[in-house]
């Protein structure tokens, strides 16, 4: 049951943008969900949060940068990616927020994975504004 959960919840922060599209349209409404269930198929090579969180982000010298540690989401769109930066076994690392968009996230299918890559260096993002969680 948790696994159907986490796929329906990673396809809607995903599709978010066409669910939007169709969200013009206003549904029956019980409480706060929709009245009908809506079903949608998931291919094999679509992109979930549980594969995005941990990936690791190299730069364009192939050096890693940091690692995907959060998603943050605003208005039902992934918003931020929190990314670990700095550190070593947990000691010294800190977080920072960057776009989504900064963010080249790619599935390798010789090598069955995914991966992500920036353009920025690990100065530049251990200099970057930290990243707090709100309490």
């Amino acid at each position: 049951m948790k696994k159907i959960v986490l796929v329906a919840a990673s396809i809607a922060l995903l599709a978010a943008p066409a669910l939007a599209e169709n969200a013009k349209t206003e549904p029956k409404t019980v409480g706060n969900a929709a009245a009908e269930a809506k079903f949608s198929t998931v291919s094999k090579d679509e992109m979930f949060s549980s594969k995005l969180k941990g990936l690791n982000i190299v730069n364009q010298k192939d050096e890693t940068v940091g690692e995907i540690a959060d998603l943050a989401l605003k208005n039902n769109q992934v918003d931020a990616l929190i990314l670990s930066v700095g550190g070593f076994l947990g000691m010294g690392e800190h977080y920072v927020a960057v776009s989504p968009s900064s963010v080249s996230v790619r599935y390798d299918a010789k090598n069955n994975k995914w991966l992500a890559s920036m353009n920025t260096t690990k100065e530049a993002l251990k200099a970057a504004p930290e990243f707090k969680y709100p309490k």
